[in-house]
This record gives C-alpha cells, sequence and structure tokens, in this order.
C-alpha cells in the first residue's frame, strides 16, 4: 500500500517586513523551510533581493532555504545561490538555456535542484528530465507579486506532472506557489503536490506558527484523499 506523502509548509518571505528579517524568519520556526523569492524586474515585474542578502539569511536562518530564482542569465546565477548553502535552489524553465546542465550544478554545488513552471507552460517537455530533478514547482499565479489569487486551471497540470513522476519512479517532489490559503491547499495537495509555499497566508496571521499548523493540517487532509 502506497504510503501518504508528509505536507510540508515553505512560507515565502516575500510577505514578511524586509526591514526586520530576522525576526520575521523567527515567526516561521514551525515551517519545514523558508521560501526565499529572487526578483530582478527583468524576467518578473519586480525587483526583491539577491545573492548578498539570501547569504546572509542562511546565516542567520535556523530554517533551511528554499530560494525561487525568478531572474535572467539564470543559468550564470544559480550555482551561487547553491555555493552559498541554499538547501535547494529552484529555477525557471522558461529562463534556462541549458536546465540539465544547470541542474547537474545545483547538485554539484549541494543543493537540491528544483525546476519551475509558469502556468501556462506545459510540463510535458520536460518530463524526460524527472531524474537530474529534486522538485517539480508548479506555479499557481504569475509569478512576481505575492497575494494574488490560485489558478485553479493549474490543477490539471499538477495531476498529469504527479502521474507522470510517479510513472518514472523518481523521488521527484512536486512544489506550489500561489495563492495557498486553508481552502486551496486541499484541492493542489490532492492533485499531487506535496510541498506548499505560503506567504500571506502565514505572514498576514496575527500568529504565524497557528497559520502555519492549519495549513499543514489542511494540505495533509488533501494528500490523503
Amino acid at each position: 500500500m502506497k504510503s501518504t506523502p508528509v505536507c510540508c509548509i515553505h512560507p515565502s518571505i516575500l510577505s514578511a517586513d524586509f526591514a526586520n528579517l530576522q525576526s520575521e524568519l523567527d515567526r516561521i520556526g514551525a515551517a519545514d523551510a523558508v521560501h526565499v523569492d529572487v526578483m530582478d524586474n527583468h524576467f518578473v515585474p519586480n525587483l526583491t533581493l539577491g545573492l548578498p542578502v539570501v547569504e546572509r539569511i542562511q546565516q542567520v536562518s535556523a530554517l533551511p532555504l528554499d530560494v525561487h530564482l525568478m531572474i535572467s542569465n539564470v543559468d550564470r546565477w544559480a550555482p551561487s545561490y547553491a555555493a552559498v548553502g541554499a538547501a535547494s535552489v529552484t529555477f525557471h524553465a522558461e529562463a534556462s538555456d541549458a536546465p540539465i546542465k544547470l541542474a547537474r550544478e545545483l547538485r554539484q554545488q549541494g543543493s537540491r535542484a528544483g525546476l519551475a513552471l509558469r502556468p501556462a507552460t506545459a510540463v510535458e517537455p520536460y518530463l524526460d528530465m524527472l531524474p537530474e530533478l529534486d522538485m517539480l514547482l508548479i506555479m499557481t499565479v504569475e509569478p512576481g507579486f505575492g497575494g494574488q489569487t490560485f489558478l485553479d486551471v493549474t490543477l490539471p497540470k499538477i495531476r498529469r506532472a504527479r502521474k507522470a513522476i510517479d510513472a518514472a519512479g523518481t523521488p521527484v517532489v512536486i512544489q506550489v506557489d500561489g495563492g495557498i490559503t486553508t481552502e486551496t491547499i486541499g484541492r493542489a495537495a490532492e492533485a499531487g503536490a506535496s510541498i506548499f509555499v505560503a506567504g500571506s497566508a502565514v505572514y498576514g496571521a496575527p500568529d504565524a506558527s497557528r497559520a502555519i499548523g492549519e495549513l499543514r493540517a489542511a494540505g495533509q487532509r488533501g494528500l490523503a484523499k
């Protein structure tokens, strides 16, 4: 009998107070990792933070760093984020000229390699590279800004990805990012995701630890269906 995956919650500091990042990291101690969105105002229309800040977050965070690169020229820059100690580094398929080579470089640096897909990007062209990956990130909003509404149109893609991963027998996990709340997490989990990025649902709550627990419980129920 197949065991139920464990639901993991990765709060995104995109919704945190950037003037008090260390204390904001302390608020999410109940999480499984901290999701760090790096945006360059080229690949997406937003500018957040870069390598020096991520390196400092790595030094002070008690949680592993799950770095999501929404940047152009990702083949050049992604290995540097692995080199500073990020537990996982995810790059966008749409921004990489050599995704297999890049995934291998990230693993060689000691990070898990993740591949991200925008909502309208098909998963099928990338299924052959599943053995090169540790994680597949399916965006459930258009990347760039927090606080967006979950796109249910992405659920069939999550299901197709889950089916392909199971058929290939690879240990790749599916992460979803965008519009995750206690109302939407169950649908994404039932479709096949097990790692959930939540920004405003955690940092917008009075008690971040309680919000993380509620999200985890809702996601676990979805995974059990």
